[in-house]
């Protein structure tokens, strides 16, 4: 099941470019929350944040708390445990190029010592169910490699992997930018999906897109958090009015 994420104080900085300025935020489980603003505004620098990807850019660092359900994933776990517990897709599809679409799906499960072929291939199986994928790849899960499929069978894969490891959180780094309309419709329909079992943020430059799929809606721009609230209010009635702004293609 997914969690709830709390965010207090976060500050990061890329060298000496202050990216994030002392972002608070409560992310409720088991829902899409989105995150939008205009390119460089810290959106994707923040989910990065969540799971520590974001320090493994050498001259990379963050302050602050990020507790996810419960626990400090600054203080309290190891990043490849976090990394585990939050499942990250990104932009463009990523799926191992040299691997079968079953080796794609397994290879976090592999990493963290599972062998037993039966649990491999019933949570294959269930992970590509998951990411609605089954149906078209189900008679070439090991003739075929991931880089074989369309871009958006590839995003969906890319899914599969990351649910596979059973994560609480799923972050999705404008996961439709790279897909076509019908790709994209699917993508959406999928987190819908996933909503039940986890907790899903998504960081879009697309407003129908998080005005479709979103509970919430955050609105970053030059590092800060302006606005948090529900999607409908951030759309129909912003309290900030660089939101309006923003949403009404004022800049952006």
């Amino acid at each position: 099941m997914g969690v709830g994420i709390e965010v207090e104080d976060l500050n990061a900085w890329y060298g000496q470019t202050h990216t994030l300025k002392g972002i608070n935020l409560q992310i409720p489980a088991n829902s899409a929350t989105a995150l939008i603003g205009p390119s460089g505004c810290g959106k994707s620098t923040f989910v990065r944040c969540l799971n520590r990807m974001h320090e493994t850019n050498p001259v990379a660092r963050a302050e602050g708390t990020v507790r996810v359900g419960g626990v400090d994933v600054y203080k309290d776990a190891s990043p490849v445990e976090i990394r585990r517990r939050i499942g990250m897709v990104f932009q463009r599809p990523n799926p191992f190029p040299t691997m079968s679409i079953y080796d794609n799906v397994a290879s976090g499960l592999k990493l963290n010592g599972f062998r037993n072929k039966r649990v491999l291939d019933e949570v294959v199986e269930r992970s590509l169910r998951q990411a609605a994928l089954w149906d078209e790849v189900k008679d070439q899960l090991k003739a075929k490699s991931g880089a074989s499929l369309s871009g958006g069978q590839q995003q969906r894969l890319c899914i599969a992997r990351a649910i596979a490891v059973d994560p609480e959180v799923l972050l999705m780094d404008e996961p439709a930018s790279a897909l076509d309309p019908v790709s994209t419709a699917k993508i959406e329909d999928l987190i819908f999906q996933l909503k039940d079992e986890y907790t899903i943020v998504i960081v879009t430059h697309n407003m129908q897109q998080a005005a479709r799929v979103a509970e919430k809606t955050g609105f970053f721009l030059s590092g800060h958090l302006v606005e948090f609230d529900s999607t409908h209010k951030i759309f129909t009635n912003p309290s900030d009015k660089r939101t309006e702004d923003y949403i009404t293609g004022r800049f952006g």
